[in-house]
């Protein structure tokens, strides 16, 4: 994918978009002609990021770990939105909580977003975009439906795996209630590979963030082709529930191409069970009706 088309017109919501992967992506959308909206935590660096990036664009308060935020960021939407991009994440932190309580990688990564998108989905014209990573098959590859916040046994890697396995469950779960609504809009993920960003130095080990640091310079892609499968997802003519990643080995670098995913990953029975929690966690409820 070497250009995107023409978005001029068009309405794009990015979640994290002052740093990183969705930076990046933000600059390339607002370049190929969209209104990018950044939903992020500090306005005040969104707003620097905003500036730099040019182009039409505003900043709106989103903190994921906060479900009060969310709401309030999705009350004060009052106009169609054409494509909604859930890039923002925490990676490996140190065992730490959300407002309401939730293990803080599952309940940034996996519930806010869920509740992000089940909120705005009534304004969603076109598409949803998840970011998963290839590490939803680690930790031990499953959801922990019996204590999703890992009380007593977490690891940085368990909780972050099962959080990028949530979003997509959460993609497959959305698509398929779409199609049942009879909804046009589609539901799709994208992971950037291993890409070089600042998400790694969050590391809960510090010498896997000094090994993480080296990686970066030495055998991480560019945070822009990082961006690629996101791009690609937002803007080609995929199947609802794609996900999209780097071509090459191992998925860690290469051109953006339709990827599989862990059998986990592809139950239809654990996406739906994952979706009646999220609700009952979020108190944020399934709105679109079916049209037939």
């Amino acid at each position: 994918m070497t250009h995107l088309p023409d978005f001029s017109g068009r309405t794009v919501v990015i979640t994290g978009a002052n740093s990183g992967l969705g930076l990046v992506t933000a600059e390339a959308l607002a370049r190929a002609g969209a209104h990018v909206v950044f939903a992020v935590r500090d306005l005040a660096r969104g707003g620097a990021a905003a500036a730099r990036v040019g182009g039409s664009t505003e900043v709106r308060r989103l903190d994921l770990a906060d479900l009060d935020s969310v709401r309030e960021f999705a009350d004060s939407w009052d106009r169609p939105l054409d494509l909604l991009i859930n890039n923002a994440g925490v990676m490996m932190l140190p065992e730490q909580r959300t407002k309401q309580g939730f293990e803080m990688q599952f309940g940034t990564n996996h519930l806010g977003h869920f509740a992000l998108t089940n909120l705005l989905l009534p304004r969603v014209t076109d598409r949803v975009v998840t970011l998963s990573s290839g590490l939803h098959r680690g930790g031990d590859g499953v959801i922990h439906f019996e204590d999703v916040n890992l009380r007593g046994r977490y690891t940085p890697t368990r909780a972050y795996a099962q959080s990028k396995l949530a979003n997509l469950l959460f993609t497959l779960e959305l698509q398929r209630r779409l199609t049942e609504a009879g909804s046009p809009v589609r539901a799709l993920a994208a992971h950037p590979g291993y890409a070089a960003t600042n998400l790694q130095s969050h590391h809960a080990n510090p010498l896997a963030r000094a090994f993480m640091a080296v990686g970066n310079k030495v055998f991480a892609q560019s945070d822009k082709a990082g961006a690629l499968p996101t791009l690609y997802a937002a803007s080609q003519d995929l199947p609802g529930a794609s996900y999209v990643g780097p071509a090459g080995l191992g998925e860690m670098r290469g051109a953006p191409t339709l990827v599989g995913r862990s059998a986990a990953a592809s139950d239809p029975e654990a996406a739906r069970r994952l979706w009646t929690l999220s609700e009952e966690l979020t108190g944020v409820t399934w709105g679109l009706k079916p049209t037939v």
